[in-house]
């Protein structure tokens, strides 16, 4: 990545169960990214392939917040008139 990219938020990592592919999740790992969810494997006939997704700790944040708000902005708008099925 060069200096004026900025990381990505979300990463989906993939490639053959090998030493190479447990690096590549090592070296996100180290940059501040997280595992996010449990790997995913399948077979292609001749060998085994890994996913693993990965985001970084501050998109998550900013993901909760902005449901947060989007429901505080539902809750502003409902007026409960006290009728309605209980």
């Amino acid at each position: 990545m060069s200096a004026d990219e900025s990381p990505l938020a979300y990463r989906l990592i993939t490639g053959p169960d090998d030493r190479s592919f447990c690096e590549r999740i090592s070296a996100a790992l180290a940059e501040g990214y997280v595992l996010h969810g449990g790997p995913a494997v399948t077979f292609n006939g001749t060998s085994v392939i890994c996913a693993q997704a990965v985001i970084l700790p501050q998109a998550i944040a900013t993901s909760d917040a902005a449901v947060a708000n989007a429901v505080d902005d539902l809750d502003a708008e409902l007026e409960f008139d006290g009728e309605g099925i209980a």
